[in-house]
């Protein structure tokens, strides 16, 4: 098991969502207590994400632009247009939600801590890898609202300037106030690491508990059936599939060293549940969050489960 799922977070996601299901908060007292306490997790998560980046993962993405060009434009550019693609291809396979769950997930950022740990344990190059994820969860903040209001234009919906606004307010301010904060409190995180890093798991649990039992309480799996949750697996799996063979010989007719071309397969085709399901809290109404974030999930399981049989094997070849 620990080969397809090499980290504890992944059971711990599944294990809240069926949580939610079973036991979700009814509408009222209770369920604004549970939203203002997941607001203020995730405006203290953000500001510990600014806090943790230092400066110099930025700085040093000069040095090596044209692959950090190249993974961020996979993440931002090719990731949308793949999406949008399949939606314009099959616009009636999946229901309108899980369309905007689908899109919404292509204009996410990359994951951090998995991007580096399967470079590493693929041989890659680790601090490319290090840079260019710090750098898409920072643009992140900023492209995914815009990328994703684009995309949901496209489709009939929209992501209303108000929702840009709050994204701002509860999840930009915080990551700018803890990095002008990072010279007193860096020592101090650096120290806590283990306790930062399970407190960051545990908003986003929490965030997605909050998230999947309004879902619920608008009857979410009633509107569902298993064909439809197996076309979105099917899809995401699609996704994950084109996006990693466009960054494998994509970064091969680039031209880069197979260590880069290791860091572009794993931060270019990962999405990140830590930065996505926060910005689609404060993005969308609480009763579509379940379904929005759904298709992140499935693709967050499939990208570990890869890469966990990918990575090994290539750590063994120099090609």
């Amino acid at each position: 098991m620990n080969r397809f799922i090499p980290d504890p977070f992944i059971p711990m996601l599944l294990a809240t969502v069926v949580l939610a299901s079973l036991f979700p908060v009814a509408p009222g007292q209770g369920a604004e207590q549970l939203d203002m306490v997941a607001k203020a997790a995730v405006m203290l998560l953000f500001f510990l994400h600014g806090v943790k980046l230092p400066r110099e993962n930025l700085v040093a993405a000069l040095v090596n632009w044209r692959l950090h060009l190249f993974i961020l434009g996979t993440t931002y550019v090719v990731f949308p247009l793949i999406g949008l693609a399949i939606h314009t291809l099959w616009p009636s396979l999946l229901p309108a939600n899980l369309w905007a769950g689908i899109l919404f997930l292509c204009a996410l950022p990359s994951t951090v801590q998995m991007s580096i740990a399967f470079t590493s344990m693929a041989r890659g190059n680790v601090a490319a890898s290090v840079t260019s994820a710090a750098a898409s969860n920072l643009l992140g903040i900023v492209l995914t609202p815009l990328l994703a209001g684009a995309l949901l234009q496209a489709q009939g919906g929209e992501v209303s300037l108000a929702g840009i606004w709050k994204v701002v307010q509860q999840l930009l301010l915080p990551f700018v106030a803890g990095h002008l904060l990072r010279p007193l409190l860096a020592d101090w995180a650096a120290r806590r690491k283990a306790l930062i890093s399970w407190s960051d798991r545990l908003t986003i649990l929490l965030a997605v508990y909050s998230a999947f039992s309004a879902a619920v309480i608008d009857g979410i799996w009633s509107r569902l059936p298993l064909t439809t949750l197996l076309i979105t697996a099917a899809v995401c799996a699609a996704l994950l599939t084109m996006a990693m063979l466009f960054t494998h010989h994509g970064a091969r007719l680039a031209g880069f060293r197979p260590d880069e071309r290791r860091s572009a397969l794993y931060c270019g085709s990962f999405k990140s549940v830590v930065s996505g399901v926060p910005i689609a809290r404060v993005l969308f109404p609480s009763a579509e969050i379940g379904a929005m974030i759904l298709p992140l999930m499935m693709y967050h399981q499939m990208q570990m489960m890869v890469s966990a049989t990918l990575a090994p094997r290539q750590a063994k070849t120099e090609t």
